[in-house]
């Protein structure tokens, strides 16, 4: 697993030598590994990549990538102000901006991300509202009908909400109760800010969560590619660039 979060994919004949196993042994490995959520087999070997109906455990996630959610957050953190309500989601990349979110106190913030609770429960200045609901140690979030129904009561000056997936000028993930809680945040955010890494544009996944155009603010951490950057272009859609933006200074 420490091999897969640093190069996202392995190879079955490269796992084999590398722990003198035989091939058959390392197959046996990977089902069970498999079996437990933590990765997905595919031809040659495994990896922990998001499928159509596969993501990673968070306990992976959070370790990956963290240039990039770090850029994102900080352009996240531009369109928040003192006073405000904000909304997040589950996700590593929202966990990341909300152990940010201190240095915009005073703030109410909304989640039912396990990550930002802890981060967030013993900060002066929060007021923290934390969604219950059934937890999921695969997303370290909390889901289902109680997390819905606590949504529906509520209302955000903005909400952020991250994806492993964008094709096209759609929004998916490969969980129907994760984009269930998603949707509720997206329902009830005055401001709608998507957050996605340029790798998952033109990535699919099993349930359809959204439209682009249903968010005013687009950000990914660098351009994706030539093709994602023209769709948006036609549709008329602005991507927000992390790594063309100075970093924010924090309060002190």
């Amino acid at each position: 697993m420490d091999m897969l979060v640093t190069a996202g994919e392995v190879e079955l004949d490269a796992l084999s030598d590398h722990f003198s196993v035989s091939r058959m042994t390392i197959h046996r490995d990977l089902d069970d590994l498999e079996a437990a959520g933590l990765l997905r087999k595919i031809r040659g070997g495994a990896t922990i990549r998001s499928g159509t109906q596969f993501e990673s455990d968070f306990q992976f996630r959070e370790r990956q990538d963290s240039a990039a959610k770090t850029a994102m957050a900080q352009a996240a953190l531009r369109l928040i102000e003192p006073g405000m309500s904000v909304m997040i989601n589950d996700g590593s990349m929202a966990a990341n901006l909300g152990k940010a979110l201190s240095a915009k106190r005073p703030l109410t913030v909304i989640t039912n991300n396990a990550a930002v609770i802890d981060a967030l429960r013993t900060e002066a200045g929060i007021t923290l509202i934390a969604l219950g609901g059934v937890y999921s140690a695969k997303f370290n979030a909390y889901l289902g009908k109680v997390t819905e129904d606590a949504l529906a009561q509520l209302r955000a000056d903005v909400c952020f909400i991250s994806s492993p997936a964008v094709s096209g000028l759609e929004v998916f993930h490969m969980d129907d109760a994760v984009v269930r809680s998603k949707r509720a945040m997206i329902d009830q955010g005055a401001v709608r800010v998507l957050l996605v890494n340029h790798t998952r544009f033109g990535r699919a996944a099993l349930h359809r969560l959204a439209k682009l155009s249903e968010f005013d603010h687009i950000i990914t951490d660098t351009a994706p590619d030539p093709a994602a950057c023209a769709a948006l272009a036609r549709a008329g859609l602005t991507l927000t660039l992390a790594d063309t933006l100075e970093p924010q200074e924090a309060d002190t």
